[in-house]
């Protein structure tokens, strides 16, 4: 379901994967049975392209993950929330459009 460059945390591989990345991570939480996270995911899947080496961009399936649904308070999805230095910073529940994702991701990297 996810792009190359999409990665897919789990329960076992977030707190390695996100809380201590060494660069900024975007997650998006969502499910197969989601319609609006079924149109974001090509977004997503833009985003990990066009971010590669500079901002990790994954995806947790909440029907599979629901510890860490519940750890960050997800009540609808699709919900993305923004981790910069192991800290969730930003979080949009919703479709979200590119441009307001790219806007993040380029002041984080500035």
């Amino acid at each position: 379901m996810a792009g190359a460059n999409t990665l897919q945390f789990t329960q076992d591989n977030f707190d390695q994967e996100v809380l201590n990345a060494g660069v900024p991570v975007l997650v998006d939480f969502w499910a197969e049975w989601c319609t609006p996270c079924l149109a974001m995911a090509p977004t997503i899947d833009e985003l990990a392209d066009e971010y590669v080496g500079k901002v990790k961009v994954g995806k947790i399936d909440t029907d599979s993950n629901r510890e860490l649904a519940a750890r960050f308070g997800i009540s609808a999805i699709p919900t993305t929330i923004f981790f910069n230095g192991g800290q969730p910073t930003k979080k949009f529940v919703g479709l979200t459009s590119k441009k307001d994702f790219k806007q993040l991701l380029d002041e984080a990297l500035q």
